[in-house]
């Protein structure tokens, strides 16, 4: 029963009117009691978090929660490639030329996605890297490489929920839902940092200042649970097919191929 409504809270809902309710009880003093519940029933980490549990004033705060210093370690090496969040991660290598790629039998493009064709021939034939957040993991997002800042604008005005089943079931989600996407400069040349909102409420928070980001470097966070998605250029990365599947912050999934 408790999960069944964590899953309505944090997973499954897309009613506006509901979503929005229930985002005000997360965030609502009454709401810290559940914390002890919420953490258990998935089965979270509870000594990685930066404050006791009884610390945190609503479970939204919980659920938004800073890690402890060491919690993560961040690869330091030049010509790597991290994860930017707890996850489980996909991989898409040789995007069709007309940008068309698919994540759990449902085909995308780079145009719908990014809401432009120009921008999406600048990725055709390249790589996309998708990190799907439980309910269980860190929630906040960070950068895979060092880089600067191009540009960033937020597309999208629908919130179906992102979780596996919302994936397979709800009409393209990652292309049609509310998101940020933000264009950096790196080491492996140009890429998209996309963070794609979940349930009809505006669940993305950037808090990254400035233009410059270096190596794991926070970026924002969710409110709710949601995905990532990281678009890379023809021959500019190398995956790391044996790391699809649950990934941390910081882990090594590929590198950086050489010119």
């Amino acid at each position: 029963m408790k999960r069944r409504f964590y899953q309505t809270l944090f997973e499954l809902n897309a009613s506006p009117w509901i979503a929005t309710r229930l985002k005000r009880f997360a965030e609502s003093d009454v709401s810290r009691h559940l914390i002890p519940s919420f953490a258990k029933v998935y089965d979270i980490a509870v000594e990685e978090a930066e404050q006791p549990l009884a610390a945190y004033p609503s479970l939204h705060a919980f659920f938004t929660r800073h890690l402890k210093p060491g919690a993560r370690t961040i690869d330091e090496s030049s010509d790597t490639l991290v994860s930017p969040c707890d996850g489980k991660l996909s991989v898409i290598e040789s995007i069709s030329e007309d940008s068309r790629f698919e994540v759990k039998g449902q085909s995308y493009t780079l145009a719908e996605l990014l809401g432009s064709q120009q921008e999406a021939r600048r990725y055709a034939e390249g790589t996309v890297v998708v990190l799907y957040l439980s309910p269980r993991d860190y929630h906040r997002v960070h950068t895979p490489l060092s880089g600067r800042v191009l540009s960033h604008y937020e597309l999208g005005d629908r919130s179906a929920p992102v979780n596996e089943i919302g994936l397979t079931e709800t009409v393209r989600p990652l292309s049609r839902n509310y998101r940020r996407v933000t264009r950096f400069d790196s080491p492996a040349g140009t890429y998209e940092h996309i963070m794609v909102g979940a349930l009809n409420v505006n669940t993305i928070e950037w808090t990254l200042e400035g233009n410059q980001a270096g190596k794991g470097e926070e970026v924002g966070y969710f409110s709710f649970g949601s995905t990532v998605v990281l678009c890379f250029e023809k021959d500019t990365i190398q995956m790391d097919r044996e790391k699809i599947g649950p990934v941390r912050l910081g882990e090594v999934i590929g590198t950086i191929k050489s010119n």
